[in-house]
């Protein structure tokens, strides 16, 4: 899958140089894996809802070439103490020290189980320019990066599907953290100036334009990092699925993702637990705002697609409990400035970033006015980046052809 992004050719210059410096030979392969927003759809993903994300244009870039011998030399600008790691490209044992080299062990293993075979190894120098612990799916970012790498060093005539799959199965099975399939979903499906509505429960999904007109998407990072969201991410799973045990004393249901606004209502009353029917309320109107954001946005309603960006992000802190501090001052500050239509927080929750829906001649005042406002309250400076919708991962092309 050949792509066209507007990149800038400095980094991949840069890590040609390095390859050259490295591995003493010349890459030939150029690619690059996106992160990803959600536009709305938070915490729907393992509740059997809809999610709405997009690719967006900062993510990971790679160089590379396959090698005759069956080594894998991996280098990355992003884990300079490292230097290179290398191991045989059959070997399946875990690197020490939570090597990053671990993400492309787990890929090759998912994609040996889809029948894939490797009879040769590769070299690869790649950097990532997603902020650390930012909730942009960094290590999604990295997983695409390395399956696009793959299917073109060994010619490998697989569905995208399979790409996406052994992103997540590497992250579950190899790394050990137990994600859904939204982000590796995104990061694989992703197009330039789409955003993806993806039911979650069936995997089928339609491809949506997002014209923003004279606004952009501004994504707004807290610069703190997310201790709490795994364990509190797990707490969330376990919650709503008590809620839905809790509904199914009366309705044949397995995720609240298959209950309406109105339904919900009618059987509220089966869920005894206070902060349980809280966690369940979200989960079901959350997967409500996200069908509504769609029609809006097909419509180019975008005053009421803003509204429901607030709305959820109420929500994710009354209701979901998973916002804080940081990201609640982001959010609520950036809701009042003008030109803003909208603003929510992104991702797990308790840090990382907030979005947020601006007139593009505002955005200079949203970035002075929440800066200002989070310094008083937080202590230290919040970090800002203008999203542009991208391409999924993707080979750039040959050395040649991109240089």
């Amino acid at each position: 899958m050949k792509g066209n992004n507007k990149m800038d050719k400095t980094v991949f210059q840069k890590l040609a140089t390095i390859f050259e410096e490295k591995f003493r030979t010349t890459a030939t392969d150029v690619f690059f894996s996106p992160g990803r927003i959600n536009l709305i759809g938070e915490h729907t993903d393992y509740n059997g809802g809809h999610v709405f994300p997009a690719a967006i244009t900062i993510g990971t870039y790679g160089v590379g070439r396959p090698r005759q011998d069956k080594l894998v030399r991996l280098y990355s600008t992003n884990f300079d103490d490292t230097g290179i790691i290398e191991f045989d490209v059959d070997d399946e044992s875990k690197l020490a020290h939570g090597s990053w080299g671990n993400f492309v062990k787990g890929v090759l293993q998912a994609m040996r189980g889809y029948g894939n075979h490797f009879t040769h190894g590769f070299e690869l120098v790649i950097e990532g320019n997603i902020p650390n612990a930012s909730g942009l799916s960094s290590s999604s970012s990295l997983e695409l990066m390395i399956g696009v790498a793959v299917q073109r060093f060994f010619d490998l005539k697989i569905p995208r599907l399979q790409l996406v799959a052994s992103g997540q199965r590497a992250e579950n099975d190899f790394i050990g953290v137990n994600t859904g399939i939204m982000d590796q979903f995104a990061i694989g499906f992703g197009e330039a100036q789409k955003a993806i509505y993806l039911d979650t429960n069936t995997m089928i999904y339609e491809m949506v334009p997002v014209d923003l007109k004279d606004n952009v998407i501004v994504i707004m990072n807290t610069n703190k990092r997310r201790e709490l969201a795994d364990s509190k991410y797990n707490e969330r799973v376990r919650e709503t699925q008590e809620a839905v045990f809790d509904l199914q004393q009366e309705l044949n249901i397995q995720t609240l993702g298959q209950l309406d606004e109105a339904k919900f209502n009618k059987y509220a009353h089966l869920i005894k637990n206070e902060t349980i029917l809280k966690r369940a309320r979200h989960a079901v109107l959350e997967n409500e705002r996200t069908k509504e954001a769609v029609k809006y946005l097909n419509a180019g309603d975008l005053v009421n697609f803003g509204k429901l960006l607030n709305a959820s992000h109420q929500s994710l802190k009354d209701d979901y409990a998973v916002t804080g501090l940081e990201l609640d001052t982001l959010a609520e500050t950036a809701q009042k400035v003008p030109g803003v239509l909208g603003a929510r927080m992104t991702g797990a929750g308790f840090g990382g970033c907030a979005i947020a829906l601006v007139d593009r001649k505002q955005v200079a005042e949203l970035e002075a006015t929440v800066k200002h406002a989070y310094q008083e309250k937080i202590g230290y400076a919040p970090s800002f980046y203008v999203a542009e919708i991208g391409q999924g991962a993707h080979w750039v092309g040959t050395i040649k052809e991109v240089l």
